[in-house]
């Protein structure tokens, strides 16, 4: 009976976040009260309030609900090649950045007068750098070391740029051109680095 409860409350939670990310791309943050989410997700209202006690609160959900954080740096890292294994997992969060381009846009644009999506856009950008450090290391001999933190951070802030002006669809082209640029440069310095050592 327990388990049937449960199921029933990630499905309503679900409902709710899925009402929200729509309402809120269509209509805007502001414009949408929580009364309308709760009607499209066919939910009480109250019950909307029980998940999230501040309607800033989805927000949040909604960058923790992006799928890209569940990468496995396993499943991209080819050993000894840092360039192809960053390639791949450049690919791997393009291909989850391009999953919901509503959300994608929404989020950034509310960083800008929210601060608890900004605060969760920063957590995520945390764990990206974790991620392209776990793909470098892993694809690096574990007896050498290079500056991995300085280019896991600099590959993420391209990555962050790269992502929060992709809904300018004039501009994705020349920012693949860009990424690619980016990632060979610091592939080539993490090499170099190697050779010295």
């Amino acid at each position: 009976m327990r388990r049937g409860q449960d199921g029933e409350d990630t499905s309503a939670r679900e409902r709710i976040l899925t009402a929200a990310e729509n309402l809120f791309s269509e209509s805007g943050f502001e414009a949408t009260p929580t009364s309308r989410i709760a009607e499209l997700a066919g939910v009480p209202k109250g019950l909307v309030h029980y998940y999230f006690r501040r309607k800033a609160d989805l927000l949040v959900a909604l960058v923790d609900r992006l799928p890209d954080q569940d990468i496995r740096p396993e499943h991209v890292v080819l050993a000894g090649d840092v360039a192809t294994s960053l390639r791949r997992l450049l690919a791997e969060l393009d291909r989850w950045q391009e999953s919901s381009p509503l959300l994608r846009s929404l989020l950034w644009r509310e960083a800008d007068t929210h601060h608890v999506v900004r605060e969760a856009l920063q957590r995520r950008f945390r764990r990206l750098v974790e991620l392209i450090r776990e793909v470098i290391s892993a694809a690096y001999d574990p007896a050498v070391r290079s500056d991995v933190d300085s280019a896991a951070e600099l590959l993420a802030l391209a990555v962050s740029y790269q992502h929060s002006i992709a809904r300018h669809a004039s501009d994705v082209e020349q920012g693949r051109v860009r990424m690619e640029r980016e990632l060979s440069f610091i592939a080539d310095a993490l090499t170099l680095g190697a050779g010295a050592d």
